[in-house]
């Protein structure tokens, strides 16, 4: 029996295919099992009586229409978008586009932390970031949302600081990661959270569609600036051939009233290539090496020097700090460890070698450095204002265009700018967190 017997006779979408075949095997399957889901989903539980429509791939034709607001991007953030706009304007046409399959297996969505903590929020951000907290809880379904403690290590003492050995002494697992003579402090957020990110993508595009949101993929897009409120987008709709290469099948132009560009770390490019607006925003590649020690659904999440190590999968997945922004034109390249190559970028693995006194799994085998920078899962992370701190936003470009960026804190404050920006777009003053809107 192969794998294509097991699926019903329906056209298989075309995907974007990724380097090597076992990996484009899996982008195929997993892309073709997540516009099933929204499909089936459509069919029960519908949340009105005419739910959008899905273009997965090529065999279904695509006629262009009006619509009141396009949408670039299918990430966390634009799908996050489309789910709150189909709540406050339902009488809106929206269409959700998204270059690859639902969520991108190439954007950030996946690779993000997923970890909620009200660590590094501004104080007048904090109703924001419960807001999104609870909506993370309750809002979408099964997203493996979890209550898990954030354990962050110290070397020397201060304010809110305890004895590490006491914090971790409960949980052993996270205990024998830590050498507590190298780091003796820490503090918890006992409140903080885990959930998987792109489960919420795919979650809140279903949703949007089965509210009736027209959703593409599969489809690249570009903005085109008009000389009235909104814009035109132009639409490849994009194929596979048999050798693997990406070509464009067919394309369209439709108008929309309101666009928002909600590319990650593509964005600020495509506002400024696209629409010839300037901005001070910018991008850094960011790599989530694997750390192959146990760990449960009860071990902490552990921070130390900026670096997060987060249980997942029954090992770790670390959360390297982000230092600066790229400069243009950066191709990730992987360093050097004593002579060896290896697939972590130079300053990932400075920070990685500076730890392995402190954290001693980091100096053994599980460690995966892989020997190309093509080993190491990564994706590009976008900075908002350029800084490496720097919060979610969505910015007009101009009349009808509007930026939407996630960024390092998309995880705890994303949903609400989210929010906000479909409030604006739908017309709705109020919100639903106390303290105003983000700014």
């Amino acid at each position: 029996m192969t794998w294509t017997s097991l699926m019903p006779s329906i056209n298989i979408p075309h995907v974007r295919p990724c380097q090597g075949g076992v990996r484009s095997f899996r982008s195929l399957v997993g892309q073709w099992w997540a516009a099933r889901g929204i499909m089936a989903g459509m069919n029960t539980a519908a949340l009105s009586p005419e739910p959008g429509q899905v273009w997965a791939h090529v065999g279904q034709p695509f006629a262009p229409r009006p619509y009141d607001v396009v949408v670039l991007g299918a990430g966390r953030m634009g799908s996050a978008f489309a789910f709150y706009l189909r709540q406050l304007a339902p009488h809106l046409r929206l269409l959700l586009l998204e270059e690859g399959g639902l969520p991108n297996e190439d954007g950030a969505t996946l690779l993000a932390p997923g970890l909620w903590t009200a660590w590094g929020v501004p104080e007048d951000r904090l109703a924001q970031a419960r807001w999104t907290r609870d909506q993370l809880e309750m809002a979408f379904g099964d997203i493996s949302f979890q209550t898990r403690p954030l354990i962050e290590l110290f070397a020397r003492d201060g304010e809110d600081r305890t004895s590490a050995a006491g914090s971790l002494a409960p949980h052993p697992d996270a205990l024998a990661m830590v050498d507590v003579t190298a780091l003796p402090f820490a503090r918890v957020d006992a409140g903080a959270a885990t959930y998987r990110p792109g489960a919420l993508a795919l979650a809140a595009a279903q949703t949007a569609v089965k509210a009736g949101a027209d959703l593409m993929l599969n489809a690249r897009a570009h903005a085109v600036p008009g000389s009235e409120a909104g814009g035109s987008v132009v639409i490849e709709r994009l194929s596979v051939t048999n050798t693997h290469q990406i070509v464009v099948h067919e394309t369209h132009r439709l108008r929309a009233g309101t666009l928002v560009l909600a590319l990650g770390a593509g964005g600020p490019h495509a506002a400024e290539h696209d629409l010839g607006c300037h901005t001070t925003h910018a991008r850094a590649y960011r790599q989530t090496p694997r750390l192959n020690v146990p760990s449960t659904d009860n071990t902490p999440t552990l921070r130390a020097a900026g670096l997060t190590l987060r249980p997942q999968n029954g090992g770790w997945t670390l959360i390297p700090a982000v230092h600066h922004r790229d400069p243009h034109g950066y191709a990730p390249t992987g360093g050097h460890l004593t002579g060896v190559p290896t697939g972590l970028r130079r300053e990932t693995l400075e920070d990685l070698v500076a730890l392995m006194g402190a954290l001693p799994p980091l100096g053994t085998g599980a460690l995966g450095l892989g020997r190309s920078i093509s080993d190491v899962p990564g994706a590009w992370l976008a900075l908002p204002g350029g800084r490496a701190d720097g919060l979610p936003l969505h910015q007009t470009l101009s009349g009808g265009v509007h930026l939407l960026m996630g960024g390092p804190h998309a995880d705890t404050l994303g949903l609400a700018v989210a929010y906000d920006l479909a409030a604006a777009v739908a017309g709705v003053e109020e919100r639903p967190w106390a303290g105003g809107a983000p700014e």
